[in-house]
């Protein structure tokens, strides 16, 4: 795991040696010690003695082998003869040690390691501030992502959740942080930074669950922007009352561009283009510029198409925005600079 937001259940890129692999690789050492024992003993079973019938079998040898380096036997079966006590003190005792180191070892890796994970992964969760957080990484929120990044938004500003752990794999190698798990519980939210972010994307395949997922979101966030996807226009109204700044009808959205194809190529090519951003014409918000006070939307910088005031958005010919006022924002056509 490491400390930097390139991935994280929360899930970070992988460690060398998973744990799981460490803990594995340990028992084998464990097992090869007690074979060892198990064909020392073998070996020379006339040199031990079993009390309850005077003789060891290889099952004796077996049994005395685990016991002996599990913990400091039963003395049921004893060396007697002196190469077998010989053989006790100089391999049987140390490899005895080596197991007990082994065990203890493996327990407190596990428990540092859990430790150490859970300390990064606070101090990384402690640390997002103004991030955005994008539910769902299917051909939506991938879509999303690179637009935010062609509008120069940094790969470590963006957090996906996802339930699929592959999906979050590939999450993690295209460079986001990653949570694995159910976005409509607040916990899952919370390890997302949620309560932090600035901007949320829901991009899921369900609208029932946009909906739960953008309810539990706007009550861990009062101020975030929280821009969700629906496929029926019918759900739009439960989106917005679940907290939706903004709701995109994807199946009808879909089906308009459809139409206008159709029945006019360029102006389903020029949509197209505005929604590529850096690529030919791009439509832009910004604030109002000082010198741009007081003026109509035709005099501001670049082609002004629409001005947004107290929430509405009002078109350039909209009586009400003849003159710009202070506080406002406008929708701004801009050529591509030479």
């Amino acid at each position: 795991m490491q400390d930097d937001l390139s991935g994280t259940r929360v899930r970070l890129p992988a460690l060398a040696i998973s744990p799981i692999r460490a803990v594995l690789r340990r028992i084998a050492y464990a097992c090869a010690a007690l074979g060892v024992v198990f064909l020392l003993v073998a070996l020379d079973l006339d040199g031990y003695k079993d009390s309850y019938d005077g003789k060891v079998s290889l099952l004796d040898a077996l049994y005395y082998a685990t016991v002996t380096v599990s913990t400091t036997g039963y003395g049921d079966i004893t060396p007697v003869t002196p190469l077998a006590r010989t053989v006790n003190i100089v391999a049987v005792t140390p490899l005895r040690i080596v197991f007990l180191v082994i065990l203890v070892g493996t327990t407190l890796e596990v428990l540092t390691q859990r430790t150490r994970d859970n300390f990064l992964i606070d101090r990384w969760r402690s640390r997002l501030r103004d991030h955005t957080v994008i539910v769902g990484y299917g051909t939506k929120g991938r879509a999303a992502i690179r637009t935010l990044l062609e509008n120069e938004r940094a790969k470590e500003s963006i957090v996906v959740i996802d339930p699929r752990g592959d999906a979050i794999e590939e999450a993690n190698g295209d460079g986001f942080a990653g949570v694995v798990g159910d976005a409509t519980r607040s916990d899952v939210q919370n390890r997302a930074g949620v309560s932090r972010a600035k901007e949320i994307i829901v991009a899921t395949q369900r609208d029932d669950t946009t909906a739960l997922v953008t309810l539990t979101a706007r009550q861990l966030n009062k101020r975030a922007t929280i821009v969700a996807a629906v496929r029926e226009a019918e759900n739009d109204p439960l989106i917005r009352q679940s907290g939706a700044d903004v709701v995109i009808t994807s199946s009808e959205a879909a089906g308009r561009m459809l139409g206008v194809a159709t029945q006019s190529p360029a102006v389903s090519a020029l949509i197209e283009d505005f929604l590529a951003y850096g690529k030919g014409l791009d439509l832009e918000e910004r604030p109002v510029k000082p010198h741009e006070i007081g003026r109509s939307p035709s005099q501001c910088d670049g082609v002004v198409v629409a001005v947004v005031r107290d929430g509405r958005i009002m078109t350039y010919a909209d009586q009400e925005v003849s003159s710009i006022m202070e506080g406002d924002r406008v929708l701004v056509v801009n050529a591509p600079q030479e």
